[in-house]
């Protein structure tokens, strides 16, 4: 009787390791990669998902053999309230230990935008739109929202001229909030690495003096030597009390009331007054019209030596610059009238 109730406990024991063997080469199995050709697959975790969501999520996507698995990995690490939301690209040639550390790092998808030297705010609107980052009516509510831009260092009604043009990494789910912040932090970054502050008292200007101008000389210059010889042009009209007469103002103060992009302007345009017309108004616009590049503040803030009081477009890019208006209207009419003319 004893020696049979000891075969029957050794066959007992002999079935408790089978079952331990076999579900451990189960759980061994299921935490293998579910293939070897590492094609990406994106992955969506919306904000408050469960981890059991997010495990029967990575199971129908075929990207882990096991869900249960899975929950089991995370609890022994103890990770499973560690998920973070987002937009993944994973692989069912990822263990699902490489799945998860992805997962509670948080190393979501960064989308690749560029910010171009010269587009305004509600360019970078319609780009960040396109991207599928935000919607235009929240980016533009933002970057004109003054007590959040106060927070920014920004004391002016909007973020035009500061949201630095740049290539940026961003994730899905980025806020319009983070966004002008890290625009306005690379703009900042960008300032102070250049010791502008220093410049700018030298010269007895405001930074915004800076910035306003830069961006007018940034949609005027078509290409980059050019820079600090037309804001050489416009410190000296500022300086003799001429009126800056640029024509990328007038579009922008139109773009700002009637939010109409206008390509050609007419001479009701000229004389219609906004906050921007430089050709009804002397000094400055009321604010920046466009989003300068680093070459365009450092025109304006280090201009060439130069008596040039007017310039015009040679239709090459290029400019032809004068001293007088006698000059000026000659050139006019050799790169204006005369080009019409033969068209």
């Amino acid at each position: 009787m004893k020696i049979f109730f000891n075969l029957k406990f050794i066959f007992f024991l002999y079935l408790i390791f089978l079952a331990g063997y076999l579900g451990y080469g189960h759980v061994k199995r299921a935490l293998e990669p579910v293939s070897p050709t590492p094609v990406y697959k994106i992955v969506d975790i919306p904000k408050g998902s469960s981890f059991k969501n997010v495990a029967q999520l990575l199971e129908e996507k075929g990207l882990i053999r096991s869900k249960e698995a899975f929950w089991l990995l995370a609890w022994y690490r103890k990770e499973l309230n560690l998920i973070k939301a987002g937009e993944y690209k994973l692989s069912p040639s990822m263990t699902p230990e490489r799945i998860l550390d992805i997962l509670v790092a948080g190393q979501v998808v960064q989308h690749m935008v560029t910010i171009p030297e010269g587009f305004n705010m509600f360019q970078i609107a319609d780009l960040l739109k396109r991207a599928g980052l935000v919607k235009k009516k929240e980016f533009l509510a933002v970057v004109t929202d003054k007590e959040f831009l106060k927070t920014l260092g920004i004391n002016q009604d909007s973020a035009e001229g500061y949201l630095f043009p740049d290539s940026y990494f961003l994730p899905k789910g980025v806020t319009p909030k983070d966004i002008v912040k890290i625009f306005t932090s690379r703009f900042w970054q960008v300032w102070h690495d250049n010791n502008f502050d220093e410049r700018v008292k030298e010269l007895g200007l405001t930074i915004n003096d800076v910035v306003t101008l830069a961006s007018i000389v940034e949609l005027e210059a078509a290409v980059q030597n050019e820079k600090p010889i037309i804001a050489s042009v416009f410190w000296n009209r500022l300086n003799k009390g001429m009126p800056l007469q640029a024509d990328p103002t007038v579009k922008y103060g139109i773009l700002i009331e009637r939010k109409i992009k206008k390509r050609r302007l007419t001479w009701k345009d000229l004389r219609k007054s906004t906050p921007y017309n430089t050709y009804t108004r002397h000094g400055l616009p009321k604010g920046p019209i466009c989003n300068p590049g680093l070459i365009s503040i450092r025109a304006v803030l280090y201009p060439k030596t130069t008596k040039y009081l007017y310039f015009v477009s040679k239709g090459n890019r290029t400019h032809y610059f004068s001293k007088t208006l006698k000059e000026h209207n000659r050139a006019v009419k050799r790169y204006i009238l005369n080009r019409r003319h033969r068209h």
